[in-house]
């Protein structure tokens, strides 16, 4: 199934937000500064605004804040190869983002007596959201492929945004509504990766993998066999003592010549 936004949209994205990437980059500004300012203007529009009721700014400042996403990646690769510890960062910027948007989101409508059991579907779309994430990095830090979905974390806060704007409408439903169509995308989504990760993991046929055989282990040629140890040829065998031709037999003793006939 299709995302939500599709690939020509979020290209279309990254290709506006390139004039101010190299504007950044220009002014010496760094990518993982990006995120962390993006994860802190996240957290001042969730907790200090939407957490409050004021549902509109808090929407408006979520959502400028959630750009900075796309525009830390629009960066790192207008700069080129760098390290690793970007990609972490800002997976962690992201589900602290997360958090403090569903628990805000969360704590409001407790607060309304969860109308439409809108608090229930932001604690769903917040677990489940968490593990959404979870799903894909744990499937490629095993080589499977889990890079599907319908609802990630782009479309999940476009949704929880709309939502947030119907509610500041005036709309009661409008908020608890767009939780609960949030929630189901989500645990599709979950579902889905986990099938696709199964599909992706082969595993080869037993008679491709090579069984472990006698090859390691001393055979006979490197054991210590007839031919290296003492035969009869190196031990003391009979011809080595002294036979008839060396003792003094019936032909020592001197001859008529009167002289021993002894070996040359």
């Amino acid at each position: 199934m299709a995302k939500i936004v599709s690939v020509p949209a979020r290209a279309l994205v990254s290709y506006v937000l390139h004039p101010t990437a190299r504007l950044l980059l220009r002014l010496g500004v760094t990518p993982n500064a990006v995120t962390v300012a993006g994860t802190v203007g996240v957290l001042v529009g969730a907790l200090g605004f939407g957490a409050r009721g004021e549902l509109f700014w808090g929407t408006v400042i979520v959502t400028a804040s959630a750009l900075t996403d796309a525009l830390d990646g629009t960066m790192a690769r207008l700069r080129g190869p760098s390290g690793k510890f970007g990609a972490l960062l800002d997976s962690s910027m992201d589900r602290i983002a997360d958090a403090a948007v569903f628990g805000a989101v969360a704590y409001y409508l407790a607060g309304l007596g969860n109308p439409y059991g809108g608090m229930v579907a932001a604690l769903i779309s917040l677990a489940f959201g968490q593990v959404v994430s979870y799903v894909k990095a744990r499937a490629q830090s095993l080589g499977l492929d889990a890079d599907v979905g319908i609802a990630e974390r782009l479309e999940r806060l476009l949704i929880v945004g709309v939502g947030g704007l119907l509610g500041a409408a005036g709309l009661e439903w409008g908020l608890p509504a767009a939780l609960w169509v949030l929630s189901v995308l989500s645990v599709i989504t979950v579902c889905q990766r986990l099938i696709h990760a199964a599909k992706s993991d082969v595993i080869p046929p037993a008679d491709l993998v090579p069984p472990a055989g006698p090859s390691s282990p001393a055979g006979p040629s490197s054991s210590a066999g007839p031919s290296s140890s003492a035969g009869p040829s190196s031990s003391a065998g009979p011809s080595s003592p002294a036979g008839p031709s060396s003792s003094a037999g019936p032909s020592s003793p001197a001859g008529p010549g009167g002289v021993a006939d002894g070996p040359a």
